[in-house]
This record gives structure tokens, sequence and C-alpha cells, in this order.
């Protein structure tokens, strides 16, 4: 399963077994092979919801497809064929997605957005992180677990998680149980915030805000927002984008936390090289690269539409494969405590997200 869609397969443990000499060769329409049948999968699903979300614009193409996907794993898993293209597509296409609206947004849309949002998003991460280490002793989670749901809550899911674990190198259990738990509100967060904005009377650049920092994983944040409208969109993207970066310090003190000792500064220095890459993806760097490129009037203002089409059809595919990676025995295995401590966290940063949008005033 995944959420943040961090969780890479490797294509050839699912394929038939072959010489190394003939694995190494493996050319781009032989891995476009490997990858079809379950991008097709995708892809079809996220046809259907097309057409379902434009009957019913209010709950959209994103949550229609999601909840296709969970339905359809709950009946019967993908089997190895189609894994390695769902992953593909829960992953590689959402991150173009991302790239894909930042070809609609300017310099100053995101410095101004980004800048705005640090009071709501360091009182956030403080708040929620605070709130797992007293919850997390209250019910008695391992120190691990409760330190990778905590992490996943208050920045953005599995990607923060798969970063955490290169630090502390937690048990796989704790890991498994973690990403279970975090996927679980992340589903909750899309199905249900859009409606409670529309309740609440909340403008799109309020609930881009509130999306932004109090919903885990980017693929979430990125189908709540479209949902909810194009601006809403563009401010959660940026907002989560901004909360991502918080991994970078958190991990460090992780880091330093554990004790890496002075004798193993060289090895411990390629570690930090090695993660800091993982850390700050470089869809990153493209989204700022064609946020850049429209600032400087490269893209045609007639694109713009189209892309922010193109855009919502990616996210509608993602959502598809997201939902098809569903791992059932993942949450039940995981057991009430971490989903406890999860509703906990889920709710808190829910809340606090939205008081410190009063009490700072960039609702």
């Amino acid at each position: 399963m995944t959420m943040d869609n961090d969780i890479a397969i490797d294509v050839g443990e699912l394929v038939a077994p072959a010489p190394a000499a003939v694995t190494s060769r493996r050319t781009p329409l032989g891995s476009l092979r490997v990858l079809a049948p379950g991008v097709a999968a995708a892809a079809s699903i996220a046809a259907v919801a097309t057409a379902v979300g434009g009957l019913a614009p209010v709950v959209g193409a994103p949550v229609v497809a999601i909840v296709c996907g969970i339905a359809i794993s709950f009946v019967r898993h993908p089997t190895a064929r189609l894994r390695p293209g769902i992953a593909f597509t829960s992953k590689k296409v959402l991150q173009g997605s991302i790239v894909a609206l930042g070809f609609g947004l300017s310099l100053g849309q995101v410095l101004s957005t980004g800048g705005r949002s640090l009071p709501v998003l360091v009182g956030t991460l403080v708040i929620a992180l605070a709130v797992a280490f007293v919850a997390g002793r209250a019910l008695r989670l391992r120190p691990d677990l409760k330190t990778l749901i905590g992490v996943g809550t208050a920045i953005c899911g599995a990607s923060a998680i798969a970063a955490t674990d290169a630090v502390i190198d937690a048990d796989e259990a704790d890991v498994s149980y973690a990403i279970a738990t975090i996927f679980t509100f992340n589903v909750v967060a899309v199905l249900l915030y859009p409606s409670l904005g529309h309740a609440f009377g909340f403008s799109q650049r309020t609930f881009g805000l509130w999306a932004g920092t109090a919903i885990n994983d980017l693929s979430s944040v990125v189908a709540a927002s479209t949902i909810y409208g194009h601006t809403a969109a563009s401010v959660g993207v940026v907002v989560k984008l901004t909360r991502t970066l918080a991994i970078i310090p958190i991990s460090l003190g992780l880091a330093a936390i554990r004790g890496w000792h002075r004798e193993e500064t060289t090895d411990a220095a390629a570690g930090k090289r090695f993660e800091l890459r993982r850390i700050l993806p470089m869809f990153i760097v493209a989204f700022l690269g064609a946020v850049v490129w429209n600032t400087v009037g490269l893209v045609p203002a007639g694109w713009h539409h189209g892309l922010s089409d193109l855009a919502t059809w990616m996210i509608t595919a993602a959502l598809a494969a997201i939902g098809l990676s569903t791992d059932f025995g993942h949450i039940r295995r995981a057991g009430l405590r971490p989903i406890a401590l999860g509703a906990i966290l889920w709710a808190t940063v829910g809340l606090s997200s939205l008081g410190l949008q009063v009490l700072t005033g960039t609702k």
C-alpha cells in the first residue's frame, strides 16, 4: 500500500527471473510493457471516475477514483502483473500532476502563499509532535511507532515516515503499521474535508490552507483541494510542499538524538547526502521550475485551462492507483492503538490548523 506514494516496487522482482546480463539490458520498450497493464487499469478507473464525477461535481472524480480502487482491492488485490504499473501511477503520475499545476502559478503566488502559511505550518507541526509524544505514551505504543505516526501526521505522510525510518531504523512492522494508520485517515480526509469545507462556508484560500496544513499526505491534499476548487488546489499544493520541507530539520534532529558518533563522520556525511536527496525529491525542483517558466511568460495563457484539466486527470488516475494499492491486511494487523493515535492526531492537526488561522489572521 502507499500514501504519499513513496513505496517503490522493484519491477524486476515481479516478473519472471532472467539472467543478469539480460535484465541489465532491459530497454525502455521492455519497461513500458511491464508498466502498461497497471497503468491501463488505473487509467480505466480514472475514466469511469471522471464520467461519474462530472455527474456529481461536489464529490469529484478523485474521490470516486480512490473509492473505486479501494473497493476493487477489497474484492481482489491486484496481481503481480499489475503492481509495477500501479506503483508507477501512484507515485510518478501524481508527481507529474504537481508539476502540471506549477505551470498555472507564478513565483509571487508561491512565495506569498508559502510565507503567509508559515505561522500555521509551524504551529500545527509543534502541536502534532507534542500530542504524539503524550498520547503515544498514554497508549503504551513503542517509541519508534509513535514517532513514525507523529512525524507522518505532522509533516507529509509516507514520505516523512520513509525519511524518519532511514534515520531511526525502525522495525518493519512499525513502519507498516504507521503507513496503514496514516493511509486510513488520508482516505477519511479526502472523503470528509470538502463536505466540511462547504458546510462551514470556507473560502477557496481558507480551505487550501486548511487542507495543506491538516491533511497528512500530498496525494490526499491534492485530491481534497482539487475537489474544492482550482484556487484551493493551488494554495493547498504550495502550502503542502512548504510543509514537506520540514522533513529535513526533523530528520537531522532525530539523527542527532540517536547520537551519531564523531568517528563515523565520513560514513554519516555520505548517508546524509543520500537521505537529503530522498527527502527533497526532484519533482519539487521540477514544480518550482514550472512556476518560474510560467512567471517569465513562457507558458501561453491559453494553455492554463488545459494544463489544469490534465493535472486533475493525472490526480484522478494516481488516486485510483492508491486505492488499488490498499492493503487491508496491514490495516487489520495494526490494531486499535495505532489507529487511536492516528485519530487523535488527525483531529488535533485539523482543529489546530483552523484555530491558528483565526489567531494569526491568515484565513
